[in-house]
């Protein structure tokens, strides 16, 4: 027996644990409880077009077959009630099932929004209200983006997915809703994390639905397990940073030659406690275009670049893309060429590029089914060659970098370089932005004058004492008249 062991008090389970089931909705500062409102209206948006997808529709199915129809949570726009922990996984997935929604993007990527419906849905079921909802999703931000700040490399450079991160971050969400202890809550984030960790291959190569479905499930996971912790159901403390923790197991791995590690004092250094403190959740930025997020500096360079030039599709020999090394292998890998699904499509820069060229816009219309089908842009996905640039690597993440140089038939050349995509927070989306995309997501869904009532009850939402007027408001008028 080792004659110094480890203190448990010191595991960084039961340190984040103290510092969420102390942190309280009067320590948050205004600028993040802003940007906690902008971001919930942005992810609703995307969950109302979201929930017109096929896979939503098929979990949809599938969960009203498995449930009684009855419970304390509701899914968004069909207003399907259940049981909370099949409406956080029901709702994240229509957050996420776009890749439309909020990006970080340090170490590692994530998407913190895919994590919210789960205090979302305990909220709902709990009879809390707006205030207890906006310091959860506060949590949740800070805690996921942190996750994927400390990775030397981040785990998705050795094959991993971010989910995997998730699910360490969602049961502390989760946990702070239902007013766990801190011993529940180590209890809570044991049990998500043992339960969730995920391989790089739903994101690599040919894509499926799964692509959009093993964030939401961490959610899911993180859910689940904090109703287990608190009934006095246990997890393993040291599941991050003691012996077989995600550290142990990952620095097993080697990485150019050298083991992975990870930053655990940054994980846990200068955890935001008062209205002055720097929260996360101001780091996280915007999707503007509903693809993969390495795509978003590229496409906006060729825009600029077509729009300045007048340039015509049929008048382009070329269209150089120049990239950091990830974003060449994940968006121009030979599968990205022939797209032949919208989960493809959307992490296919050569398809978003080519699309964007000839349609002049990339919005979710761009990948309907017959649009990624269509032949007519197989000739154009073909004169898009994507390389890395060593240059922008050095840059990266605190830049995205981009360069586009497209040549016309008649040899002229005409480049253009984007470093922070609209979205980003040194360009944010304004509120106004936010509603533009909002109205065109969920217009047809719910209704116009719905989706403006929507925007007004989120952003007053720390004033709602119960989120029975969310959920209604994001009822599709059908359904609401029909009671689900």
């Amino acid at each position: 027996m080792s004659q110094h062991p480890i203190d448990p008090k010191r595991l960084l389970s039961h340190i984040i644990a103290e510092w969420a089931c102390s942190l309280n909705y009067e320590h948050l500062s205004p600028a993040a409880i802003q940007a906690a409102k902008l971001f919930w209206f942005d992810s609703i948006g995307c969950a109302l077009g979201g929930s017109q997808q096929d896979d939503a529709r098929i979990l949809l199915k599938h969960y009203r077959a498995m449930g009684s129809g009855n419970g304390g949570a509701t899914a968004f726009v069909s207003g399907f009630k259940t049981n909370p922990v099949d409406v956080a996984f029901l709702n994240g997935h229509m957050i996420r099932a776009m890749d439309y929604n909020d990006i970080y993007w340090k170490a590692d990527p994530c998407h913190p929004s895919d994590l919210i419906a789960t205090p979302l849905a305990l909220c709902e079921s709990e009879g809390l209200g707006g205030k207890d909802l906006i310091l959860a999703t506060i949590i949740a931000y800070e805690i996921e983006m942190r996750l994927c700040e400390i990775g030397r490399p981040g785990v998705r450079e050795y094959g991993w997915h971010h989910a995997t991160l998730s699910a360490f971050a969602a049961p502390i969400a989760a946990g702070r809703v239902l007013n766990l202890t801190s011993e529940q809550m180590v209890s809570a984030i044991g049990i998500s994390a043992s339960r969730t960790f995920c391989p790089g291959a739903v994101t690599a190569g040919k894509l499926t639905n799964m692509k959009n479905t093993v964030d939401p499930w961490a959610g899911r996971m993180g859910a689940e397990s904090a109703l287990l912790a608190r009934d006095g159901f246990s997890g393993p403390e040291h599941i991050i940073d003691g012996k077989e923790g995600l550290f142990a197991v990952f620095k097993h791995v080697q990485y150019k030659g050298e083991p992975a590690t990870f930053d655990g004092e940054a994980l846990v250094k200068d955890l935001p406690d008062s209205k002055d403190s720097h929260y996360r959740i101001l780091d996280c930025g915007m999707k503007s275009f509903p693809i993969e997020a390495l795509s978003h500096s590229p496409l906006t360079a060729m825009m600029k670049t077509v729009k300045e030039h007048n340039i015509q599709a049929d008048n382009v020999k070329e269209i150089k893309v120049e990239v950091i090394a990830r974003a060449a292998d994940i968006l121009g890998d030979p599968h990205k060429y022939r797209p032949d699904s919208k989960e493809t499509a959307d992490h296919s820069l050569p398809y978003c590029m080519a699309a964007g060229l000839v349609d002049g816009m990339v919005t979710p219309l761009q990948f309907r089914e017959e649009r990624v089908l269509d032949k007519a842009l197989i000739p154009i996905m073909d004169k898009v060659k994507v390389v890395a640039n060593e240059e922008f690597e050095a840059l990266f993440p605190k830049f995205q970098p981009s360069r586009v140089t497209i040549t016309t038939n008649d040899g002229k050349s005409h480049s253009t370089r984007v470093d922070v995509p609209k979205g980003d927070p040194r360009d944010p989306m304004t509120e106004e932005e936010i509603a533009v995309k909002f109205t065109a997501l969920g217009g047809d869904v719910i209704g116009k004058d719905q989706c403006k009532k929507l925007q007004k009850f989120i952003m007053n939402i720390e004033t709602a004492r119960n989120l029975g007027g969310l959920f209604e408001l994001t009822t599709a008028g059908a359904q609401r008249e029909a009671g689900g």
